[in-house]
């Protein structure tokens, strides 16, 4: 019998600095010059935090973004200082508990965009060109179909709200909230990030379908910051299950929403606690895409 890894809900308990954001999954803590981020196990659906958590969920979160995070840095810096727990000294007060789900990183000033690159029409881009035969007002060719590539991948902001959900936005809009110049930037490096990644996730049988980015500012430079290429951010397929105009399972959470999709839960309440087969296939889903990803087991 297999014994699951403990799942991590918090770190409040262990972590001896001032908790300052509470997140869906991350916990934000101030060490003063820097900033400490644990990945806790927790996972959402429909904009509610579920019960019980998945196990190794952070893990694989933390350990994706600090893979991807050194892949890029040629490409754009980003805030990581380190990922090393024991370097953290007695701020931890159970290092074990917390291995590969820190990462102390340098405080920057958040740009507030959610820079979204879309490789494909699916989600709630496809949703949008079904309405009115665009996606964040750029105008798409009649007669795509669900799921198609685009001959290039296309750049669709959104607004962060911290309250609600965020807003898809026109680029046009994005230049009047952070001017012409910055947006730019941003836009340029979205679609460069995304244009490798794309082409590493291909080499291994992997579809990158779409991700998102969050920048901020260190001395008036734009850097990388949140998380990048995850689970959560990012959406994959796996090659083998690509077609169009069907459903398909990506490679994240699924388990979770097809499970809570086939019940008669209302969505506007907490849903009833996980049964351990969901939990234990999501569990082994964020695995199988590290392991896919990065080449290697899962620490």
């Amino acid at each position: 019998m297999t014994v699951q890894p403990q799942a991590i809900t918090t770190a409040v308990d262990y972590v001896k600095a001032p908790l300052v954001y509470k997140g869906k999954v991350r916990e934000l803590y101030d060490l003063g010059e820097h900033y400490l981020i644990v990945v806790t196990d927790r996972i959402s659906a429909f904009d509610y935090v579920l019960e019980p958590a998945v196990p190794d969920k952070g893990n694989v979160l933390n350990s994706l973004a600090a893979f991807w995070f050194s892949r890029t840095n040629e490409i754009l810096p980003n805030h990581v200082v380190h990922t090393d727990v024991e370097k953290l000294g007695d701020l931890v007060t159970e290092p074990e508990l917390l291995k590969n789900r820190v990462m102390v990183t340098r405080k920057a000033k958040r740009i507030d965009i959610e820079c979204v690159v879309r490789g494909y029409i699916t989600g709630g881009g496809w949703r949008q060109y079904v309405q009115s035969g665009a996606i964040n007002g750029i105008a798409l060719p009649e007669g795509m179909r669900k799921n198609e590539r685009f001959p290039e991948p296309i750049f669709t902001p959104a607004a962060k709200n911290d309250v609600g959900h965020d807003e898809d936005i026109p680029y046009e809009r994005m230049e009047e909230l952070v001017g012409a110049e910055q947006a730019a930037e941003l836009r340029d490096r979205s679609l460069e990030l995304y244009r490798y990644a794309h082409d590493y996730c291909k080499e291994r049988g992997i579809i990158l379908v779409d991700c998102k980015f969050e920048f901020g500012l260190i001395d008036g430079k734009v850097i990388l910051i949140d998380e990048i290429f995850t689970p959560d951010s990012s959406r994959f397929w796996s090659e083998g299950n690509y077609e169009l105009d069907v459903e398909i399972d990506s490679m994240d959470k699924e388990p979770v929403r097809t499970y809570l999709l086939g019940t008669d839960w209302d969505r506007n309440s907490m849903p009833d606690p996980l049964p351990e087969t969901v939990v234990t296939a999501t569990s082994a889903r964020y695995r199988e895409i590290y392991r896919r990803l990065s080449g290697s087991e899962l620490k």
